[in-house]
């Protein structure tokens, strides 16, 4: 029986040949009424075991998995690809956005095969700094938005600079959020639960005020993987 998924492997963007900066793969799970976590600020484990499946596939079709430390600090991913679904082997580059270095000694990203990249604005201490580097990360300095954040197109730029060309972003909320404003998302791969969760939205206000002004699924797909519901497609963003 034919992969309904076959067309989601072969629609991931490639490279923004203008800028140079890698595509980028928005992939995230929510419920019904779009919550990713409780009204505690607790992560709430929406995918099935066919979704994570996806999931994984996903992102051994990418070079570069990009979380925020929020995300890493709650739920200490690993961000690996299980062994049957990885491409020739490889595994994906875990990227974090980490202004002020709070990546814990312990977390699951400094034993994953590829040492994680840290994307910093150089505001953390050099001996926060100096431990995380010797724990086999490597830290990236880069300019700061005007939240003290780090700055997002910054970040693309050196990712492309180093050679990355694809990138999957799994999150958190803000993060995903930041992104879309930014313009910087590529597609999305988006994993709906059959639940109704009241909590907490994946993504905040964009500043649209019409339709018109809103970003769009371009020929979206879905497919039914397990449970779940996956909906996916590249962005058209309307003009400025």
């Amino acid at each position: 029986m034919a992969d309904p998924l076959e067309a989601l492997w072969d629609r991931i963007p490639v490279r923004q040949q203008v800028s140079k900066r890698p595509s980028l793969t928005l992939s995230y799970a929510q419920s019904l009424d779009g919550s990713i976590a409780t009204q505690a600020h607790r992560p709430l484990p929406f995918s099935s075991a066919d979704s994570i499946a996806v999931t994984h596939r996903l992102r051994a079709v990418h070079e570069a998995v990009l979380v925020g430390i929020g995300t890493v600090l709650a739920d200490n991913p690993r961000l690996t690809v299980r062994p049957e679904a990885a491409v020739d082997g490889l595994q994906p580059q875990p990227v974090v956005l980490d202004s002020r270095l709070r990546l814990p000694l312990d977390c699951a990203l400094l034993r994953h095969p590829r040492p994680p990249i840290l994307a910093t604005t150089g505001g953390a201490s050099l001996q926060r700094r100096q431990e995380l580097e010797a724990a086999g990360a490597r830290v990236l300095d880069l300019p700061a938005n005007p939240q003290g954040l780090v700055n997002l197109p910054a970040l693309f730029d050196r990712l492309g600079q180093l050679g990355i060309e694809s990138v999957m972003v799994e999150g958190g909320a803000r993060v995903i959020t930041n992104l879309l404003q930014a313009r910087l998302a590529d597609g999305i791969v988006l994993t709906v639960a059959h639940v109704l969760a009241g909590g907490l939205h994946a993504v905040g206000a964009l500043g649209h005020e019409r339709l018109a002004e809103m970003p769009h699924l371009v020929d979206p797909q879905s497919a039914r993987v397990g449970p779940d519901l996956l909906i996916w497609g590249e962005l058209a963003w309307p003009p400025t």
